[in-house]
Order: C-alpha cells, then sequence, then structure tokens
C-alpha cells in the first residue's frame, strides 16, 4: 500500500456538519466531523460546561473496547483546550472515522489492527483538531502530534519518527506524545520497557517535530539535527493548511 510521505488535510468538505476535516499520513486516513454546540439533553447537560462527546469509528467492523479506549484519551485531551466553559448546558461532537489503516505485510492485517491502540492516536487528534478549526469551535491553543519507537539494531538503540507496523512489532517500546501550540506537553502514551535517558530521548524527538518550526531558508538551522530522522514539522503544517482554507473562504471578496 502507498504511505504518504508528507501528511495531507482537507478542510470544510462535509456540508451537511458544523466543521470536517480528512487527515492522511503515514498510511493512516481518518475523516472528522464537529457539530456544535448545540442544545444537550436536560439528563445530560452540565450546568457550568459543554459536553464533549467524542465518538471513534473503525475502518471496518463494529466499535468495542479498543475505541471506548480511543475515545477516553482524545476526550481528556480535548477537554485540555477547548474552551466548554464559553457554552454550559451544551454538546460539542466530535466523529471521528478511521477510513485506511497501515497494513503490516509479514502478519495478518486484521490480528495486526486488533492489538494496535496507540499507533491511531495522532491521526486521531489531527483529525480532531482540524475539524474543530473548522467548525470555528473557540480553543485556547491547537495541538500537534507524533509517535516515535526504539528499536535496537546491531546492538544500538535508534529513536524512529512515525514508525510502520513492523517496526512497531520489532520495537521495545512505543510512544505516543502531544504537544499544544504553546508547547506544553498534553498526552503521553507508552507501550513496552524503557529508562528514564530513553525516554528523555523520544521526549527531545517529538518536542523537535512537533514544536519546533524551522525555517526553510535557514539552512544553519536544516542542518543541525540529530541522529534521529526528521519527521514533517508538524506545527507548520496546521497553520499553512489553516490559511490555505482561509485564503479559500474569503477569495470572494
Amino acid at each position: 500500500m502507498t504511505v504518504t510521505a508528507e501528511p495531507e488535510a482537507l478542510l470544510s468538505h462535509l456540508h451537511k456538519t458544523d466543521g470536517s476535516a480528512t487527515y492522511s499520513y503515514a498510511g493512516y486516513t481518518v475523516i472528522g466531523a464537529v457539530n456544535g454546540p448545540i442544545e444537550a439533553q436536560k439528563r445530560d447537560e452540565l450546568p457550568e460546561e459543554a459536553i464533549l462527546d467524542v465518538i471513534v469509528r473503525p475502518a471496518a467492523g463494529v466499535g468495542g473496547t479498543r475505541e471506548r479506549h480511543l475515545e477516553s484519551l482524545i476526550q481528556s485531551t480535548l477537554r485540555q483546550i477547548i474552551l466548554t466553559n464559553n457554552f454550559p448546558r451544551t454538546v460539542i461532537q466530535v466523529i471521528l472515522q478511521i477510513t485506511l489503516m497501515p497494513e503490516n505485510e509479514y502478519v495478518n492485517a486484521k490480528l495486526t489492527q486488533s492489538n494496535l491502540n496507540l499507533p491511531v492516536i495522532p491521526a486521531l487528534l489531527q483529525t480532531a483538531i482540524m475539524s474543530l478549526l473548522s467548525a470555528s469551535i473557540p480553543m485556547t491553543s491547537t495541538l500537534t502530534s507524533t509517535s516515535l519507537a526504539i528499536i535496537l539494531r546491531d546492538g544500538n538503540r535508534e529513536t524512529i519518527l512515525d514508525p510502520t507496523p513492523l517496526q512497531i512489532e520489532q520495537s521495545e517500546s512505543f510512544h505516543v506524545l502531544a504537544f499544544t501550540s504553546r508547547d506544553e506537553l498534553v498526552l503521553a502514551e507508552s507501550e513496552g520497557t524503557f529508562t528514564i535517558n530513553q525516554w528523555d530521548d523520544v521526549y527531545n524527538a517529538a518536542y523537535s517535530q512537533c514544536c519546533t518550526t524551522v525555517s526553510t531558508g535557514d539552512p544553519d538551522i536544516s542542518m543541525s539535527e540529530g541522529s534521529t530522522t526528521a519527521g514533517p514539522d508538524m506545527k507548520r503544517f496546521i497553520r499553512s493548511t489553516i490559511e490555505q482554507q482561509t485564503s479559500s473562504d474569503l477569495y470572494w471578496k
């Protein structure tokens, strides 16, 4: 299967929702839709803030405990940046439909996907953020997220950004981190065994991808890279995507 080398996004393409986005990167494609704020039912409403309802739908089959786990992680992360206090007694609904997942060419795809919870989180978060921006939901900041794996090769441990399913299976540990546009860590999920020093290396690599905006015209910055392979500039990607959509929306003026 063809894996997208650079992230791609399409905003506001679903016309029956308040906001929508489709995000593709590293073999994952997720479609997001946001509705709200809408009036909540009396039995569910909160008197001082909005309810954040996150629904994750799998690429195939019916959602189960895996999707409920993903929903809880996405919801707790988004609640840290959405201004829910501005909309009491309402509901903000975020629906995330996974349409494409990378396959491990050496393992049955159905068996592999059933065990992978964390790798899809960055795609879900990026889709949710762009859908919320498309719906003009007020937030304190945006989010960027990435995944990393620590792999042992020839006696040396390497930190790999955006690993493939095969690399994840062979890794000693796997990590997902998310940062706000203010460079604050809001999500850190890990699987496997690792030391504190290894986690520090993972944090630094994720921070470099999510929080450091490299100027394309600055050769000094672009050459100062460590042993970890540099990934896409996620903060610049989010900003450029929103700028393009805004320019398109204001073109008629």
